[in-house]
């Protein structure tokens, strides 16, 4: 077992790796921008190391600085959490180029999968069904016209390397679609540095299901259901819950089972989510995320199993804990997404903390980095903890979400928590009739 573990990443998930390591007797080292000096990683960390300026460009995704930190401070191993470097497979290789351990997949399942029209290729390859679309990048806008009235309208153009709605365009009607093609491009282009684009067959009324799985290098995988992240604003997720409320058992085993054996059949080791869409009965691959997931303590929460710690011992080469025959799913968990914005407006709040006071009771949980007299920097993503609960059936669970919500306090920036409250008084989340793209319409007639 590892020794010493940098973290590479900064907020709540820094500080969630902190505190698996430090149960499982492994030190950790935090890195730091110098606008994060004052962070709880940093403070909670058995040491810290600043690798750059504010901007993470010059810290969070300086590889040489990273690698460095961790050579002066003796580290076995790097985390990447989410976001940030997690998914970057040139980072991984370098990590293992070093000698040190990369706590996630092997490099090559990175780049597999983090090109999309790659990944829709190989699951289609090992039996996952996928949405009708382009055989790959579409080269040209005539490609494009050709594959959507092949395939029907209306149809959606994504980014190969896209994520977060950006470079994503909807056409419903032929006389659109070379517009939204130039447009997908130069969108893509701007935000990720490639234009390359595909096609997919748009569904209407789809729920967004991500199945998390994990595999070893023993040849083992598992399953550890789904989540359903179908409460979504402009493609982020809002409200994570799970199990889902519209999937049955025998669906659930069918698709996890299929997802579980997917990434035995690629040798692939680590944690990872496979995410589908999911109308009338039928799941559509969308894209696999090689990392931790932001909503993972939904599925810590009906499983008991503390995910980030097992990442840590199978990339020290332990095999599963995990064998499928003893994992149980007990009752039901919702997550949101605490985001120091404008409730309204979705305009980033960054400021210092006022106030702040942490709900508690029976089957809650709250995720955060943040203090009172914490301030808030403005270079990074708006998100500053996560909100947690437990119950044994679903409405308990929503009951207990608004609970804790009401009992939460966040002074001297404003917060999404209001928006959350919302969300959660509203009809068709209640009854679990709504889709992926309901609240994005509900917000619009507010």
């Amino acid at each position: 077992m590892f020794k010493k573990v940098l973290i590479a990443n900064r907020g709540e998930i820094a500080l969630r790796i902190i505190r698996a390591c430090r149960e499982m007797g492994i030190q950790t080292v935090a890195i730091h921008s110098t606008a994060d000096a004052e962070a709880m990683a940093v403070r909670l960390a058995d040491e810290s190391v600043c690798v750059g300026p504010p901007p993470a460009k010059g810290s969070y995704l300086n590889v040489p600085a990273i690698l460095t930190a961790a050579a002066v401070t003796g580290a076995d191993a790097i985390h990447p959490g989410y976001g940030f470097l997690s998914e970057n497979a040139q980072f991984a290789r370098m990590v293992e180029e070093h000698g040190f351990t990369f706590i996630g997949p092997k490099p090559e399942h990175i780049e597999q999968m983090g090109d999309k029209a790659v990944a829709k290729d190989t699951v289609k390859t090992l039996g996952l069904p996928v949405v009708p679309g382009s055989a790959g990048i579409l080269k040209s806008a005539d490609a494009a016209l050709m594959t959507a009235n092949e395939i029907g309208y209306p149809v959606i153009i994504k980014a190969v390397s896209g994520g977060g709605g950006k470079g994503m365009k909807v056409v419903r009607k032929e006389a659109d679609l070379k517009e939204a093609y130039s447009t997908a491009r130069h969108e893509a282009k701007s935000n990720f540095g490639d234009d390359s684009v595909y096609m997919e067959k748009y569904l209407e009324k789809p729920r967004h299901i991500e199945i998390q799985i994990f595999g070893d290098e023993h040849g083992n995988a598992v399953h550890l259901g789904e989540r359903d992240c179908s409460t979504q604003r402009r493609h982020q997720k809002l409200v994570e819950e799970g199990p889902s409320p519209v999937l049955t058992e025998e669906e659930r085993e069918r698709i996890g089972s299929q997802a579980a054996e997917t990434v035995r059949a690629m040798g692939y080791r680590g944690a990872g989510t496979i995410e589908f869409l999911y109308e009338d009965g039928n799941f559509y691959f969308m894209e696999m995320n090689t990392r931790i997931q932001v909503e993972h303590p939904v599925t810590e929460m009906i499983t008991g199993v503390d995910l980030v710690a097992e990442q840590i011992r199978v990339a020290a080469g332990e095999p599963l804990s995990l064998p499928r025959d003893r994992i149980r799913f007990r009752g039901h968990s919702i997550e949101i997404r605490i985001n120091a914005e404008d409730p309204d407006t979705f305009m980033p709040s960054p400021g210092k903390i006022t106030q702040f006071h942490t709900p508690g009771g029976l089957g809650v949980r709250f995720d955060s980095a943040i203090y009172q007299g914490y301030t808030i920097p403005p270079y990074y993503d708006s998100m500053i903890g996560k909100l947690i609960v437990h119950g044994r059936t679903r409405e308990e669970c929503i009951h207990r979400m608004r609970r804790a919500i009401m009992e939460t306090v966040v002074e001297g920036v404003k917060t999404t928590l209001p928006l959350q409250l919302w969300i959660l008084e509203q009809p068709e989340f209640l009854s679990g009739n709504y889709t992926i793209h309901w609240l994005e319409n509900k917000l619009a007639q507010r």
